[in-house]
């Protein structure tokens, strides 16, 4: 069946009223119980079911030796599905089996980042005892090494993220999901030592996101660097002046991984607007975990150096992007050149007359929003 095809049939599934027929109706997606999903596959069974008659009606409307031979590619795709799904579950077990290979070297590697353990070749004599163990910063600086990790840490999170001293993921399977968990050394921000954040997986394989859980971080007095305290003072003429006004506002912070967007129970509270706007904090979440999931951690020492960031730098780009840069430089040339050419107009009627509008002062700057400062 071609792809316009699956499209349509799609396109008839009514999920507002599979879920309205569904027990607990009211509940989000998100927080589906095992009876609730049972369900919820027995109404899409049912609705496939309904559909099938779309199938006949396409196959019907074939040649008859042109139908025959779809039949035979559907069986073909068939048995293809059956590979996949086997190649599925080979692959979980394969994982798992590597992921405690790896293991003794994630060890050692912490022993070493931390000054736990202490490599080939260094001299321990008295001249190095001012010196600091490990490496210094390595999570901080891996993690900063990349693109999509650095855009979430501020100057503030810095100073915090210096006391990483390990993250680790590992997979969970009631719910299916993984989980990261960041250890940090005593610091003067948070009492916690271990920070986690787990996802639960609707299929693991598509990858589809159920929802997201992380730590509450406890922190000490004064020292949150997801919010910020605004103080006012009262105006004059005011009754109080000796009291201070003050606000708490919400700031940007990599430490907001660990508070992730959640759906709200009642569906009803959701708009288009509201709707799409989560689901893209939810995506750029996952982005996040699985940045660290798969390139962070397995990789840690790379991204540290640099060497890894290089390797995604150098990407090798085939024909067809090459040709669409051209155009799009070709295209941004001539662009230019017509307003140069239009700007040149402009001054020669500019001199020819001897009167005009009033100019705006030259390198003048479009108005910019104030930035937020601690008042």
């Amino acid at each position: 069946m071609s792809n316009n095809n699956t499209n349509k049939m799609f396109d008839q599934f009514d999920m507002s009223e599979i879920v309205a027929n569904m027990p607990s109706a009211a509940a989000a997606p998100a927080a589906f119980s095992l009876e609730e999903r049972a369900s919820l596959v027995n109404a899409l069974k049912s609705k496939l079911q309904n559909l099938g008659g779309d199938h006949v009606d396409v196959l019907e409307s074939l040649m008859p030796k042109v139908r025959k031979r779809v039949e035979v590619l559907r069986e073909l795709q068939n048995q293809h599905n059956e590979l996949e799904q086997k190649f599925f579950e080979e692959r979980a077990i394969l994982e798992a089996k590597y992921q405690k290979l790896y293991e003794p070297l994630y060890t050692k590697r912490y022993e070493i980042v931390n000054g736990v353990a202490e490599v080939n070749g260094v001299d321990q004599g008295e001249e190095n005892v001012a010196e600091e163990k490990g490496v210094p910063n390595f999570w901080l600086t891996a993690m900063k090494t990349h693109e999509v990790l650095a855009e979430q840490i501020t100057e503030q999170d810095e100073e915090a993220l210096k006391y990483l001293q390990d993250i680790n993921w590992s997979r969970i399977t009631n719910p299916k999901g993984f989980k990261l968990e960041f250890f940090f050394d005593t610091n003067p921000y948070f009492k916690n030592t271990v920070l986690t954040k787990i996802y639960h997986m609707i299929d693991e394989d598509e990858p589809i996101l159920e929802k997201a859980i992380g730590t509450e971080i406890e922190w000490f007095p004064g020292k949150s660097l997801t919010q910020k305290v605004l103080r006012k003072k009262p105006k004059k003429g005011s009754k109080n002046t000796k009291s201070v006004i003050t606000k708490t506002e919400n700031c940007e912070s990599f430490f907001n991984f660990f508070n992730p967007p959640q759906i709200p129970e009642d569906e009803e509270d959701l708009d288009e607007d509201t709707a799409e706007e989560l689901q893209t904090q939810m995506e750029q979440d996952y982005e996040i975990g699985s940045t660290i999931r798969e390139k962070i951690i397995p990789h840690a020492v790379s991204w540290f150096t640099g060497e890894a960031a290089q390797d995604d730098d150098f990407e090798v780009l085939d024909e067809g992007d090459e040709d669409e840069d051209d155009e799009e430089i070709e295209e941004d040339e001539e662009d230019e050149e017509e307003e140069d050419e239009d700007e040149e107009e402009e001054e020669s009627k500019s001199r020819k007359k001897k009167s005009g509008r009033p100019q705006a002062a030259a390198g003048a700057e479009s108005e910019r929003p104030p930035e937020c400062k601690q008042q």
